[in-house]
């Protein structure tokens, strides 16, 4: 097994080493990180706000009662409704990523430069994430579109490295 240095390209591979392709993990873990993990069905159970008969509407139909109620606070409503936007996107973008990363494989890009996209793809999208939900201030929320760009330059990057395999290759 290689270490994370040398598929990522940042040192030297052994002789007749064959660096991994870890598309299978990005594209698993994304998919998990998406529809699970900032999946806002499990904030809204533990705040008790979450109806299975209609998950998708909760906040809207019963998030104001659970203020009045004094069931959460109006942060924690926003903090939320900023959840389910997250999750939202999260689930948007993963089909580009997808796009990106397979077509890069099937290109044949070298494999440290997909698993560098994938990595900053990564990095930048739970970061994402966490500053969606958590931060609510206007100024340090810019940091969302930053980490959004991030993300997405990633892609293009894999877009931009197939193009040229597809196109000018020599194969």
């Amino acid at each position: 097994m290689v270490s994370l240095a040398v598929a990522l390209g940042l040192r030297a591979a052994p002789l007749a080493t064959t660096i991994p392709n870890y598309s299978p993990f990005f594209l698993g873990f994304h998919f998990f990180f998406a529809y699970g993990i900032l999946s806002s069905r499990t904030l809204k159970q533990w705040y008790g706000i979450d109806h299975n008969e209609s998950p998708r509407y909760d906040l809207a139909k019963y998030g104001d009662a659970a203020v009045a109620s004094g069931k959460i606070t109006k942060k924690q409503l926003d903090m939320l409704k900023r959840n389910e936007s997250a999750h939202a996107n999260a689930v948007e973008n993963y089909a580009f990523f997808v796009g990106a990363v397979s077509l890069a494989t099937i290109a044949g890009v070298d494999r440290t430069l997909i698993n560098r996209a994938g990595l900053t793809y990564t990095i930048a999208r739970v970061a994402y994430g966490a500053v969606y939900i958590l931060i609510d201030h206007p100024q340090w929320s810019q940091l969302r579109g930053i980490t959004w760009w991030i993300g997405n330059l990633s892609c293009f990057y894999l877009l931009y490295k197939a193009g040229g395999r597809l196109n000018y290759s020599s194969n």
